[in-house]
């Protein structure tokens, strides 16, 4: 995947109301050649919808997205709120839910391996004053997401058979 590429997928993540010479003043590119990259990425699948979902699966990029389950403590006054804010401001973190059922919190997290996210539950999160376990849970494939599908669809061309 092209470095222009890349650029043109943060800036219409971060609005993807951006036209593409609005991009290509940003980037210093030629307006037709952000919009061929454009084309290529609507083309391949990358950018799937304009509220900008990018399957980031087809970019070269190495994520692992794990989902913790955490269990805490509330605090008497703050209860679950000061623990999650504690949480919620480290760089990994993507999401914190407050939760009802068996565990409190489900945080999640984006890594560049298993490791990371290994280091950050043992280092970061479990270390945290009234987090009494922790239970990790990798995302090994994104079906849907925000009620998009990732997945092609073949048609079934069969012809039918019937008795």
């Amino acid at each position: 995947m092209s470095e222009l590429k890349l650029k043109i997928l943060d800036l219409l993540k971060e609005d993807a109301r951006r036209g593409a010479d609005l991009i290509a003043t940003m980037l210093g590119e030629a307006k037709e050649t952000v919009e061929a990259a454009i084309a290529e990425l609507e083309a391949d699948h990358i950018i799937v919808k304009y509220a900008t979902v990018v399957n980031w699966s087809k970019v070269e990029e190495d994520k692992v997205t794990a989902l913790i389950e955490v269990s805490i403590t509330p605090e008497r006054v703050h209860g679950f709120d000061a623990i999650a804010e504690r949480i919620y401001l480290y760089p990994e973190v993507k999401s914190v839910y407050l939760m009802s059922g068996a565990y409190d919190l489900l945080v999640e997290i984006e890594g560049k391996s298993l490791k990371d996210v290994a280091l950050f539950v043992s280092n970061k999160l479990s270390s945290i004053d009234r987090v009494l376990s922790t239970k990790t849970h990798f995302i090994l494939k994104k079906y849907k997401q925000d009620g998009i599908i990732f997945e092609d669809h073949e048609e079934d061309n069969r012809l039918l058979i019937s008795p």
